[in-house]
């Protein structure tokens, strides 16, 4: 869901002794968006918070608001717990603000990940709305668009310059190497 939108990272907080696992779900993903793990959802907010992001938290409390209600025009960070549990009661209380995705059925919940696509796909529609959706990398570091771009459309060259330990070649305007590479890397692409 990240990549679907364009989000650049993802970040984890796993119970002590239960590592992360991906499983074919994500299809590769895991490549483009990077999952940063963090030891603690205390480490991980502050972490979050520091580089500017406003964080909301899914919780059906009584103050919780309508996620459509909200504005994620600004940077966001969504908060979501554990299908079963939720947000821990130290997530909810770090939270910006609580939001909650109204159902009309008979559940409570959508699992996380339907829950993270729905967040997500609303961010999109109120920046595409307020003509704030990046279409080229703009509000990110110097330089990641373009590595990124480059591991996409380049993945093998782009594994074989992090073992060589040197920078990508560069591209011209239509997306080509501009380097001669070896014979056999060229062979590949």
């Amino acid at each position: 869901s990240c990549d679907a939108v364009g989000a650049m990272e993802a970040h984890a907080v796993s119970l002590k002794g239960r590592p992360r696992t991906f499983n074919s779900t994500a299809q590769g993903s895991q490549k483009w968006v990077p999952l940063i793990d963090h030891t603690s959802i205390e480490e991980a907010i502050r972490s979050l918070k520091e580089r500017g992001f406003r964080l909301y938290g899914t919780h059906l409390g009584v103050n919780a608001r309508d996620y459509r209600d909200c504005d994620f025009t600004q940077p966001t960070a969504f908060v979501l717990g554990a299908e079963k549990w939720g947000l821990s009661d130290t997530a909810r209380d770090l939270m910006d603000e609580a939001v909650f995705i109204p159902m009309t059925g008979m559940v409570q919940s959508l699992n996380v990940s339907v829950a993270a696509a729905t967040l997500l796909f609303e961010a999109v529609r109120q920046r595409r709305a307020a003509g704030v959706l990046p279409t080229a990398g703009e509000g990110l570091p110097d330089g990641l668009y373009n590595q990124r771009l480059f591991e996409w459309a380049y993945p093998e060259v782009a594994d074989w310059c992090r073992r060589e330990q040197r920078p990508y070649p560069a591209l011209s305007d239509d997306g080509e190497i501009l380097e001669t590479l070896p014979r056999t890397l060229r062979l590949r692409h």
